[in-house]
């Protein structure tokens, strides 16, 4: 192993040895290392190996007893294997006997007859990891199945005590142990695992026709920081209860506010248009807007895969690839793209860490961490001089065009008036053009890390609303 690096990005030692197997990735590490000497082997110039694990178990309980109990376990390994300019990949979850040597054999055959690509390989070694943090991923205390019945339990009873409420849509709880092996034939060798836990509540108000629901979920590597059943079951019956006997409004143009639950979408569609692949592909309407102001000068859009204990943290990429944090809006200017060592190569750049894989696929661009920066204003001031506005709770749909940025989604939510939150909307339509929104957005205070993708409440300008 001279000359290799290696990384654990959640060194364990588990306190039993019923899960010590589940937080030794040893195997994986060792069978990854075989796959690539395989493949070299077999013929190929260059291999890389992903080894990943999989372990999650869930509850589902309706009226307090439990409907579904699930729990599902496995290893798979992939190889990728380059023949001069040429490239395959190939997976399997069970190699045994000379298993190895044939799927490398495989693996090399196939990528002697595949098409040339210049912009395949594996990433510069200059590039590759060499320092890694310690990221606080693993919960190495792996709930029982009785502990998620009693978080499932509990949040739908509370939101069963909050008065509306008519019947539960279900809770659920759930965890989970993540991790990928990667090794090269450039001599990296870095690991990591994650741990995963959630809860989650729908609730309903009404009968028949007037039915209306809703939901809450909290979500986090360690179970420390989920939000308590109670509080989840809570808001998921508040919500539901305040969207009864909703109103539809007629067709109109007006200032909109996303609800932070919803708000981070418009960050997705940002990302989406900037991951390289689109770039390269020229199907971004971003495809010619590197350096261009897209925001007023106060937003700031950060990519974090090192954030402690994030959702979407991680020490290396797919590639092993140094990651860092990434503003990829800078006081409104678009500065980046996402990209992985193919994309940046057909673009003329290098890799921003960003690759992504699994193990049947060969690496792509994708996002860790994101969130919108806060702004100064509260959610309160910043709805207080609409005399006619539009408050987004929930978003349904995805009709969003990322190679023209027409934007057009269902939502419904709360009709603003004279600066104050009013009744309930449905069945709207809210349509624009995602520059436009970029340029018109301004944000709030209150940003909190919750999910994967965050941003605070914000407010758009002059968006179409589609009623009556």
């Amino acid at each position: 192993m001279s000359g290799i690096l290696f990384v654990n990005s959640s060194p364990s030692k588990p306190s039993s040895s019923a899960t010590s197997d589940l937080f030794d990735q040893s195997a994986l590490s060792t069978l990854a290392q075989q796959l690539v000497e395989a493949a070299k082997r077999a013929g190929a110039d260059a291999a890389d190996a992903v080894a990943v694990r999989g372990v999650s178990q869930g509850v589902e309980v309706r009226d307090g007893r439990v409907e579904e109990s699930e729990r599902s376990e496995g290893d798979d390994v992939g190889l990728r294997v380059l023949v001069g300019q040429r490239q395959a990949v190939v997976s399997t979850n069970d190699i045994s006997g000379d298993g190895i040597s044939k799927l490398a054999e495989r693996a090399v055959a196939m990528a002697r007859v595949a098409p040339d690509d210049k912009y395949v390989g594996l990433a510069d070694p200059s590039l590759l990891a060499r320092e890694f943090a310690d990221l606080d991923l693993l919960d190495r205390t792996v709930p029982s199945t009785s502990e998620l019945e009693r978080r499932a339990v509990e949040a739908e009873a509370a939101a069963l005590a909050v008065k509306g409420v008519t019947r539960s849509g279900g809770a659920s709880a759930s965890s989970g142990i993540g991790g990928m092996v990667l090794v090269t034939s450039t001599g990296f060798h870095g690991s990591y695992l994650r741990s995963s836990q959630g809860i989650s509540m729908t609730a309903i108000s009404g009968e028949g026709t007037g039915m209306e629901r809703d939901y809450d979920y909290t979500s986090a590597p360690h179970a420390s920081d989920l939000a308590a059943p109670e509080s989840v079951g809570r808001k998921a019956g508040e919500r539901t209860v305040a969207r009864a006997n909703p109103r539809k409004v007629e067709t109109c143009k007006v200032p909109v506010v996303f609800d932070p639950r919803v708000s981070g979408s418009l960050v997705g569609h940002l990302v989406g248009a900037v991951n390289g692949a689109s770039i390269a592909r020229k199907t971004s309407f971003l495809k010619d807007r590197m350096g261009e102001q897209l925001f007023a000068k106060n937003i700031r859009i950060i990519d974090d895969p090192l954030r402690v204990r994030g959702l979407r943290s991680q020490t290396f990429d797919a590639e092993g690839v140094t990651v860092k944090k990434l503003a990829i809006i800078d006081e409104g200017v678009l500065t980046s793209w996402l990209l992985d060592t193919a994309t940046a190569r057909e673009l003329g750049l290098v890799t921003t860490g960003h690759a992504h894989r699994g193990v049947s696929s060969s690496p792509s661009p994708g996002s860790y961490n994101l969130h919108m920066e806060a702004g100064e204003p509260t959610p309160a001031e910043l709805i207080s001089d609409i005399k006619q506005g539009f408050y987004v709770t929930d978003l349904i749909g995805s009709g969003v065009n990322g190679v023209t940025g027409d934007y057009s989604r269902g939502a419904s939510g709360f009709w603003i008036e004279n600066g104050e939150i009013t009744y309930p909307v449905s069945e709207v339509t809210i349509a624009g053009h995602l520059l436009a929104i970029f340029q018109s957005l301004t944000a709030a205070n209150d940003l909190e890390f919750r999910y994967g993708v965050n941003a605070p409440t914000v407010r758009i300008e002059g968006l179409t609303l589609g009623g009556r």
